[in-house]
């Protein structure tokens, strides 16, 4: 059994601890709590023939007033990178919160979550933004934390870069 320290970033309210619940128990609620401290889950899974625990650990959103601490990133194996389709805003603190990542704890794999699919029609993040992030050779998922769409999917390919790290 191999275990994986998976941390949610992303800015105040994109989604990451719906996407966990998602993820973890298959349900989804409206109603919004924000994340105080950090909040530990674990789902064990079997890729390719390999047991994977991973704990996930859902970090409060940056906004102006906090940013991620530096001991909660560390022994990470990876990260989902949370943005909210919604808000541009959300990936420009993305941005940010990549490059500090990059600064405390090196490269680690990461992918980049584009949320709330189920709301496209109101998406400020276009079809161009989507294309240059792609030419920069990020995975991207395109995700909805209320219908479920491609959230197995992106937990799973991140689960996979992480194996693939270790060979």
């Amino acid at each position: 059994m191999i275990k994986k320290k998976v941390c949610m970033l992303g800015a105040f309210s994109v989604g990451k601890t719906c996407l966990v619940k998602r993820f973890i128990q298959s349900i989804f609620s409206e109603k919004y709590q924000t994340t105080i401290g950090v909040k530990i889950d674990k789902k064990s899974i079997t890729l390719n023939g390999t047991e994977i625990d991973l704990i996930l650990w859902d970090l409060p959103g940056e906004d102006d007033f906090q940013s991620i601490k530096p001991s909660y990133l560390q022994g990470a194996s990876g990260y989902l990178l949370v943005i909210d389709g919604t808000r541009k805003s959300t990936l420009e603190t993305g941005y940010d919160i990549s490059e500090r990542v990059r600064q405390l704890v090196g490269d680690i794999p990461y992918i980049l979550v584009i949320n709330k699919s189920d709301l496209v029609s109101d998406w400020e993040i276009t079809e161009a933004i989507e294309k240059e992030l792609s030419e920069k050779e990020i995975t991207i998922f395109k995700t909805s934390a209320k219908t479920g769409e491609n959230v197995e999917e992106a937990f799973l390919s991140l689960a996979d870069k992480l194996l693939q790290s270790e060979s």
